[in-house]
């Protein structure tokens, strides 16, 4: 009996590392000591003493049950971004700049080239968010996972000056809500998003193109998270300040966008003032999901909303775009009960 008897093949591993090495060597930044394979990833903190009072921000996630569509479709070179995209995001919604991320891949069994394919995904979130890629881990669970099937999670650090967090501190009625256009679903509200299209989870169903969608249902569905790192740096680089900010993730809307409130104001957001991708529609009419449950699961074609003072909209608007988003004016901060109200 042996290792590989039980079910881990520790060859496989070995060459796992060796494909994605090419992938992550994209990601490194000067901060980065060492090179992978190492038991820890180590980072230079030597620029954050130009910081007045620097504050470390973390962020850990993973993309849920989005991984089945990737197993069915048998695609998995852009999961890795949603993995980086939902704890990179979190760290800019408070203002912080992503420094680094670890993976941690749980498998069936290791096929290289499925776990090169995943960490690929991986180092391009890294390059969106300008974060390297120092570390991870692939586990091999036989017996506990199908041989096919996997789980994907990361955890990111950033940095930032105290002074520079988005905190919702200044914020106050009049003030202008800007929301960034989603890709789509993103990586939450997954486990209704299949049972919504249980009949159509087949790799014949997945790659049924749909008129109304202008794409087939998979690559609908399995659209990368849109990362809003360089949206959030670049508002700082136009001397934008961002009172406040809410990753529009699971809970929607009605649970997001009040983390981001202090008490006595509130959110109204109109919901004609930006257009709602398709897969929502379809959604909500194939499963019979009311309007309301859509916005408290899904994030309705906005994943990320500030909020700015009126004065700064139209540069706001500008820098977003610079950096490559959509944006729209989706509403206001009103006085009130802390919360939001669409209308």
């Amino acid at each position: 009996m042996d290792y590989k008897k039980a079910g881990v093949d520790i060859e496989a591993g070995y060459k796992s590392v060796e494909l994605m090495k090419e992938h992550v060597k994209k990601t490194m930044r000067e901060e980065v000591l060492g090179g992978l394979g190492g038991f820890s990833g180590a980072f230079s903190l030597a620029k954050i003493k130009e910081m007045e009072e620097p504050v470390l921000l973390s962020g850990t996630d993973g993309c849920g049950t989005k991984v089945k569509l990737a197993i069915i479709m048998d695609k998995h070179d852009t999961i890795g971004i949603d993995a980086v995209a939902m704890c990179v995001n979190d760290i800019a919604c408070a203002g912080g700049e992503p420094l680094f991320f670890l993976d941690y891949i749980a498998c069936g069994k290791n096929y290289p080239g499925k776990i090169a394919d995943i960490v690929k995904g991986v180092a391009e979130g890294c390059l969106q968010s300008e974060a390297a890629l120092i570390g991870g881990e692939t586990a091999e669970h036989p017996g506990l996972m199908p041989e096919e099937d996997y789980d994907l999670a990361g955890f990111a650090v950033g940095v930032c000056d105290k002074k520079d967090m988005i905190t919702g501190a200044d914020l106050k009625a009049g003030d202008v809500l800007v929301g960034m256009a989603s890709t789509g679903v993103h990586s939450n509200g997954f486990s209704l998003v299949r049972k919504v299209f249980e009949k159509e989870l087949t790799k014949e169903g997945l790659d049924t193109y749909y008129e109304e969608l202008g794409k087939t249902l998979g690559e609908a569905l399995l659209a990368p998270t849109r990362i809003y790192v360089k949206a959030l740096k670049g508002l700082k680089g136009a001397g934008v300040a961002v009172k406040a900010c809410s990753h529009i993730t699971g809970g929607g809307f009605y649970e997001n966008v009040p983390r981001m409130l202090k008490e006595g104001t509130r959110a109204v957001i109109q919901k004609g003032s930006y257009p709602v991708p398709p897969i929502f529609g379809m959604l909500a009419e194939k499963g019979d999901i009311a309007e309301e449950m859509m916005y408290n699961t899904f994030n309705m074609g906005l994943g990320m909303v500030i909020a700015v003072d009126p004065a700064d909209v139209e540069r706001a608007l500008e820098a977003i775009k610079a950096a490559g988003d959509t944006p729209y004016v989706v509403g206001l901060v009103e006085a009130g009960e802390k919360g939001v109200d669409l209308c």
